[in-house]
C-alpha cells in the first residue's frame, strides 16, 4: 500500500462541526490526529483544508479513506437530483405504496412524499412472471420515448425498475441499455444491478435512491479526487460503506446508496478493533455528537449487520449495513418543558450553527452541552475544538436554563441543569437497552465504549444506568470514526434470490451462483488498486420455515472448505434458529430465500499500541474545578488526559481534558490507562 516517499494513510470523517483526520505513518509506525472546522455545504473544501494540515505535499499520502455523510445528508434534506423512474405498466405507485405503513403507527396523522413525484414515474409494456418466465418482451421504443420525455422534464438521473427482475433481469437489462444509449450522463440505475432480491418495494426504493444520489455523491467525489490530484496526490481514494468495509471511489460513485451512514459505521469498526485489542470482544458503542446518539453492539469481536435500514420514514435502503440505533440526544439537543409540564430533551438540536447557548452565536435555548458547562463538567475557559472557540459563555448557559427549564419547573438552576442530564442519560440508556437486552444480550457481559465529542462526559452515567462493569474511553474519542476509516477492510456484498424449498434446492446450482458472485466481487476488489494481506469470503442464506414472513440469516461457516449439501444447510439453519428462538419447528418445511455473499480484502493492519502514551508522562493535576453532581458540589481534579502514562490510575471526581473531548469521572469511579492508551473506567 505504500512506496518510498509516500507512507501516510489518512482517514477522513467529515462531520457537521469538524472534519476529523487520523494520520498513520506506516514508515515509522506513528499516528496523530488533525481537526479542522467543516465547511457546511462545501464539504470538499473542509476536506482539503484538513489534508493540507496533514502533510507538506499530498504526494506523500499513499491512501485516503473517506467516511462521508454527503449521501445521507442529501436524503435527509431532500437535496437529491431530479430523478425519473421507468417501470412496468401498472406499477408506478410501488414507491409510494410502500408497505402500507405510516409515520405514527397508532395515529391517523402523517404524510409521505416520495423522492420521485408521480408525474416522473413512467410506465412501459413488459412483464416477467415471479418464476422468471418472460411473459411480455419489453417495448424498447416506449422505453426510449419515456427516457426522452424524462430528459425534457429536467431529470438528471433515471432508475429502470421492472417487476420480478430478481428472477429474470433480461427485460430490465435491455431497457437500461437502451436508456444509456441516449442518456447524456452515466446516472442510469438498473434495479436488478443494484439489488437482485425479492420484495418489490425494497428493490424499487433502494434503486431509486441510488439513482437520485449518483449525481450528488458522484460529483462530490469527482471534485474531491480532482482537487487531490491537482495537489500531487497519486494514491488511492477509498470510501467507507455502511457495512463497515471500504470501496473504490468509482464504486462509490456507481453505488452511492451504499455510503449511507458510512461515518457512524467507520466509528463502530474502530471501536470493535480497539475493544478486541483491549481484551473485550463484547462491547456496546455510543457515538455522541452534536445532534444524535448512535448506538451499536459488537459481539465476539464483530459488529452486527442488518439487511436494511430506513434513512427516514419511507426511505428504505436494503443493503448490508452495521446495525445502528439513533436517537436525538447529542450535545446540541435542546431541553424544553412541554405543555404538560414534562421536561423533554431533543430531538430538536441547535446543531453546530448556531450551537448551544454557551457558544454565544444567537441560540438562547438550553442544550445538553449548556447543562454540562453550568455544572462544571466542561471548563468554560478552555478552548473548544482546538481553538474553534476561544472560550464558552457559562452565563449564557445559566440564563437559558433558568428561563426555559428552572422557572417552569420551579427548580434551582443547577438542579434544573442536572435534570436535563438525567433525562438525556435515561434516553441514551434506553437506546443501549434496545441494542442489547431487547436483542437477547445481557449488557453486564459487555464493555461500554463512548466516542464522539460528547460521549466521554456521560460514560459513568451510562455504566450506572445500564449495569455495565467496564467503560473503555478510546485514546482519541472525537476522531474514532476517522480511525475506523484507516482500520476498515475492503468489502463487497452481493445478493441473489433463490426462493426454493430446501428439499428442492439444486445444491450444484447454488455453488455455481456462489462462484459467480465471488468472481463479480473479486473484480471490484481488483479494480481498487489496493494491496491485501488476504482475501476472505462470507457465504450466508436467508432462510425461514414455510408460512413465515421474516427470514433468518444463516452463515455457512465451512463454505469454500467443504462441499455444501442440503444436510449441512439444514444443520446450520436449525442451529441459528435455536440460538435465536430457543427451539426448532419439527415437521415444517424449510425455505431458502436469498443467497448473500461478501468478499473481504483484508488491508494491512497496524498495532494499536502506536496510540499509547510515549515516555513517562505525567499525573500532575492541572488544578481543581467545582462540579455539581447528584445535588452537591465536589472539587474535581483536572488532568491533561493525553499526558497520563500507561498504568496511571485516576480516582473520581476528576475531569480529564483533551482537544477532542472531555472525560467526566464521577465520584465512586476510577480510571486506568491501558497499554493502548485507552481509559478503562470501573466502579471503585
Amino acid at each position: 500500500m505504500t512506496s518510498p516517499g509516500n507512507s501516510l494513510v489518512v482517514g477522513v470523517d467529515v462531520g457537521g462541526t469538524f472534519t476529523d483526520l487520523f494520520v498513520l505513518d506506516e514508515a515509522n509506525g506513528t499516528a496523530r490526529i488533525v481537526k479542522v472546522p467543516s465547511t457546511r455545504g462545501e464539504e470538499a473544501r473542509g476536506f482539503m483544508n484538513g489534508v493540507a494540515r496533514v502533510a507538506d505535499s499530498a504526494a506523500t499520502i499513499a491512501t485516503i479513506v473517506h467516511g462521508t455523510t454527503v449521501g445521507t445528508n442529501a436524503l435527509l434534506e431532500r437535496k437529491v437530483a431530479r430523478t425519473g423512474i421507468i417501470t412496468t405498466r401498472g406499477f408506478r405507485d410501488v414507491l409510494e405504496m410502500r408497505r402500507r405503513d405510516r409515520p405514527e403507527t397508532w395515529g391517523l396523522r402523517g404524510s409521505f412524499l416520495p423522492v420521485v413525484p408521480r408525474d416522473l414515474r413512467r410506465e412501459v409494456d413488459e412483464r416477467v412472471l415471479a418464476d422468471g418466465t418472460l411473459h411480455t418482451a419489453v417495448d424498447l421504443e416506449q422505453v426510449r420515448a419515456e427516457a426522452r420525455s424524462l430528459l425534457e422534464a429536467g431529470c438528471e438521473a433515471v432508475c429502470v425498475f421492472f417487476i420480478n427482475t430478481y428472477a429474470n433481469p433480461e427485460n430490465e437489462r435491455l431497457a437500461a441499455a437502451a436508456v444509456r444509449e441516449l442518456w447524456p450522463n452515466p446516472h442510469v440505475t438498473s434495479a436488478s444491478e443494484v439489488l437482485p432480491e425479492i420484495r418489490e418495494f425494497e428493490r424499487c426504493s433502494t434503486a431509486t435512491l441510488n439513482a437520485a444520489l449518483q449525481p450528488v455523491v458522484g460529483s462530490y467525489l469527482g471534485r474531491l479526487e480532482s482537487d487531490l490530484r491537482a495537489q500531487g496526490f497519486g494514491g488511492e481514494l477509498l470510501v467507507v460503506q455502511s457495512n463497515g468495509g471500504v470501496m473504490s471511489r468509482q464504486t462509490a460513485s456507481d453505488l452511492p446508496v451504499r455510503t449511507a451512514l458510512s461515518g457512524p459505521a467507520a466509528g463502530v469498526i474502530a471501536c470493535a478493533a480497539i475493544a478486541r485489542a483491549a481484551g473485550f470482544p463484547n462491547a456496546i458503542t455510543g457515538d455522541m455528537g452534536g445532534t444524535s446518539f448512535d448506538v451499536s453492539l459488537v459481539a465476539n469481536g464483530e459488529a452486527a449487520l442488518a439487511a436494511q435500514t430506513a434513512i427516514e420514514f419511507g426511505m428504505v435502503i436494503r443493503s448490508p449495513m452495521i446495525q445502528i440505533e439513533t436517537i436525538g440526544a447529542g450535545g446540541g439537543s435542546i431541553a424544553s418543558v412541554d405543555a404538560s409540564g414534562m421536561l423533554q430533551v431533543g430531538p430538536e438540536s441547535a446543531g453546530s450553527v448556531p450551537g448551544p447557548a454557551c457558544y454565544g452565536r444567537g441560540n438562547m435555548r438550553p442544550t445538553v452541552t449548556d447543562a454540562n458547562v453550568l455544572l462544571g463538567r466542561i471548563a468554560a475557559d478552555r478552548p473548544l475544538g482546538g481553538g474553534l472557540l476561544a472560550a464558552l459563555d457559562a452565563e449564557k448557559s445559566r440564563q437559558a436554563i433558568e428561563e426555559h427549564v428552572a422557572r417552569p419547573l420551579g427548580l434551582d438552576v443547577h438542579a434544573a441543569a442536572e435534570a436535563i442530564l438525567t433525562v438525556a442519560n435515561a434516553r441514551m440508556a434506553g437506546a443501549i437497552r434496545l441494542v442489547s437486552i431487547e436483542r437477547g444480550h445481557d449488557p453486564r457481559r459487555f464493555a461500554y465504549m463512548p466516542f464522539g465529542g460528547g460521549g466521554a462526559l456521560h460514560v459513568c452515567a451510562m455504566m450506572r444506568e445500564v449495569g455495565v462493569a467496564t467503560g473503555i474511553v478510546p485514546r482519541y474519542p472525537g476522531v474514532t470514526s476517522a480511525l475506523g476509516c484507516v482500520i476498515a477492510d475492503m468489502r463487497h456484498d452481493a445478493v441473489q434470490t433463490i426462493n426454493k424449498p430446501l428439499a428442492d434446492l439444486d445444491v450444484a446450482g447454488l455453488q455455481h451462483r456462489i462462484d459467480e458472485l465471488a468472481a463479480s466481487c473479486q473484480q471490484r476488489l481488483d479494480s481498487s488498486g489496493v494491496r491485501f494481506d488476504e482475501v476472505r469470503e462470507v457465504v450466508a442464506l436467508d432462510m425461514l420455515y414455510a408460512g413465515q414472513t421474516h427470514t433468518l440469516p444463516v452463515v455457512l461457516a465451512d463454505a469454500g472448505q467443504a462441499p455444501i449439501t442440503a444436510a449441512t444447510i439444514r444443520t446450520a439453519f436449525e442451529a441459528a434458529y435455536t440460538a435465536a428462538f430457543g427451539r426448532v419447528l419439527d415437521g415444517i418445511a424449510i425455505r431458502v430465500m436469498n443467497l448473500r455473499y461478501a468478499r473481504i480484502g483484508v488491508r494491512p493492519k497496524f498495532d494499536l499500541k502506536v496510540l499509547a502514551p510515549e515516555g513517562v508522562g505525567s499525573t500532575a493535576p492541572l488544578g481543581t474545578q467545582r462540579v455539581f453532581h447528584q445535588g452537591q458540589w465536589h472539587d474535581a481534579v483536572r488532568y491533561a488526559r493525553l499526558e497520563l502514562p500507561v498504568a496511571a490510575r485516576i480516582e473520581g471526581p476528576a475531569i480529564l481534558e483533551q482537544a477532542d473531548t472531555t472525560v467526566w469521572l464521577e465520584p465512586g469511579f476510577h480510571a486506568e490507562v491501558d497499554a493502548h492508551g485507552n481509559l478503562l473506567v470501573r466502579p471503585s
